[in-house]
């Protein structure tokens, strides 16, 4: 793990889940797998402190537990899964674009508490949809349950794994931690609940003191909450499930900017069909025939048989190779292409690293840089004359800019000799491009940037803090007044609290913070294509 990725990582911790969590899952990320006391002995936090730090990492998925051989416990951090705490919002941004705002707060609660059960999170979302509503209308927990079982069908939620039961004697001590388990089959069984009921509003204070003594008085009286039918399963996001979602929305670009509309549109209707029949490993979608694509389009697209064919030939002869064909009995079968290796074309623009190199050689070395470069990845190998050539570069400012790429590691140097003795004159030197290598540096430069970037949010909060505490309180005057029916006078009184050049300032930073919130989401999408290709590229055999 690199130092960028742990103070990434550290940085996330401590923004979502508070300086003591960030504690005990950076000494995890730095030492590895440890038992609780080691991690006490680390931390210098109390033993009561670590363990609660040890559940919420684990409630998020952010830890794993591993019992030994000789019956310690280990717990270790999963940097990957820290990671993608960065993605966030755009797993939230995906789920109000396919299912609404239901499924946009469903996939939100679940992320905001690591699991819930189905029950807890259509009540809680139904409560806060019923807010957002004018009075008198309330949201339905039986709508919010549709769009529950719709994500879970797609895949985009998935069963949390529970404790297998295993037989034991009476007399054999229990283990030291539970072991979790489920089947595959299970993962998307949403259970049959019958939930009726309507979101609520929230009360006003004294309504809500009411209900909490009622219900301290229920429980020393010994009554107890009614359990929910669906106790014990747990619900978590996929998030697997929507990388396929971006990487397939990034075919169809591709497909859409190369070809046409209506090419795309094919590819589209491809990967909907086998969204769900795919692994997400997997580097071909599952085959289809003519026949199946052709029933499954969307309604508007009015074309024929004979015209889909036309178009599923071209996607298949194509060079870059979207779609694979297989078979002529029946018309044959045909395949999307999910994962790219290095040797696909330079120009594909998503998943492929190559443009991602390109901007940063463009915006660090020039325009020249970035035509040695694209010019590399064209013939491979090229001596220095070569690409002095080719490139019409001259021949100091080529050698200058070869060097400079090189300090860099975007390209590398290869020495194939003539004779045994390894003669400088008698030896060729081959510039050429390790795709890996760059992508590995490019993705190790947008983690620092995040870092930057999330260290520079803090800055402007911290420097501006006094300002929007008082904000803050204003705003909180301001509701309580609303509520009570304050004239429109005593307002505007409360509201002139903040004077104009506090209000300029509020803007000033707000504005500041939207501009950072956009550019960590911008690499974001960077990194998720570079953590793409290298994925792919190892996996290939």
């Amino acid at each position: 793990m690199t130092q960028a990725e742990l103070r990434l990582c550290s940085l996330l911790l401590q923004e979502h889940f508070g300086d003591i969590v960030e504690k005990v899952g950076n000494s995890l990320l730095r030492t590895g797998p440890r038992p609780l006391r080691l991690l006490v002995g680390d931390t210098g936090l109390l033993p009561d402190q670590v363990k609660k730090a040890l559940c919420v990492l684990i409630q998020h998925n952010l830890v794993r537990y591993e019992v030994q051989p000789r019956g310690s416990v280990e717990y270790e951090a999963r940097s990957e899964r820290i990671l993608r705490i960065l993605r966030y919002p755009r797993y939230i941004y995906t789920a109000k674009t396919l299912y609404g705002d239901p499924g946009e707060l469903l996939v939100e609660e679940l992320l905001l508490h690591g699991h819930l059960p189905m029950s807890c999170a259509v009540a809680r979302v139904a409560d806060r949809l019923t807010e957002t509503m004018e009075d008198g209308k309330t949201m339905d927990y039986t709508e919010v349950s549709s769009t529950f079982v719709r994500l879970a069908d797609t895949h985009f939620i998935q069963r949390c794994p529970i404790v297998s039961e295993i037989p034991q004697s009476t007399n054999a001590p229990p283990p030291p931690a539970p072991a979790l388990a489920i089947d595959e089959k299970d993962m998307y069984v949403v259970p049959r609940l019958s939930l009726v009921g309507k979101g609520k509003r929230r009360h006003s204070c004294n309504e809500e003191e009411e209900g909490e003594h009622k219900a301290k008085r229920q429980k020393q009286e010994g009554g107890r909450s009614e359990t929910p039918p669906d106790d014990g399963i747990y619900w978590q996001v996929n998030l697997e499930r929507f990388h396929q979602h971006f990487r397939d929305q990034a075919l169809v670009s591709a497909v859409a900017s190369r070809m046409d509309q209506t090419s795309s549109e094919v590819v589209r209707t491809m990967l909907r069909m086998s969204e769900v029949t795919t692994a997400s490993g997997a580097s071909h979608t599952q085959p289809l025939s003519s026949n199946e694509i052709f029933r499954s389009l969307p309604a508007g697209y009015n074309i024929g048989k004979q015209v889909l064919d036309q178009y599923l030939a071209l996607l298949a002869d194509d060079p870059l190779e979207f779609v694979g064909k297989s078979g002529d009995s029946g018309g044959g079968t045909y395949t999307v292409k999910v994962t790219w290796g290095p040797g696909a074309s330079w120009a594909l623009p998503i998943p492929f690293p190559h443009p991602s190199l390109i901007l940063l050689l463009l915006h660090r070395f020039g325009s020249r840089c970035a035509r040695i470069f694209r010019l590399l990845l064209r013939k491979k190998h090229l001596e220095q004359k070569q690409v002095e050539d080719f490139a019409m570069i001259p021949a100091k400012e080529a050698k200058d800019m070869l060097y400079r790429m090189l300090s860099e590691n975007l390209v590398s140097l290869q020495e194939i000799p003539k004779t045994p003795d390894h003669a400088p004159s008698r030896t060729f030197y081959l510039y050429t491009v390790n795709v890996m290598a760059a992508a590995r540096m490019l993705l190790h430069r947008c983690y620092k940037s995040v870092a930057n970037l999330m260290e520079r949010r803090q800055h402007e909060m911290q420097e501006n803090k006094r300002l929007l505490d008082k904000s803050q309180r204003v705003e909180a005057i301001l509701a309580s007044m609303q509520a009570t029916g304050a004239e429109v006078a005593q307002l505007h009184e409360v509201e002139e609290m903040i004077t104009g050049p506090e209000r300029q300032q509020l803007e000033t930073l707000k504005r500041n913070v939207n501009k950072i919130d956009a550019s960590e989401n911008q690499v974001d999408e960077t990194i998720f294509v570079l953590e793409s290709f290298i994925e792919s590229t190892m996996k290939r055999p």
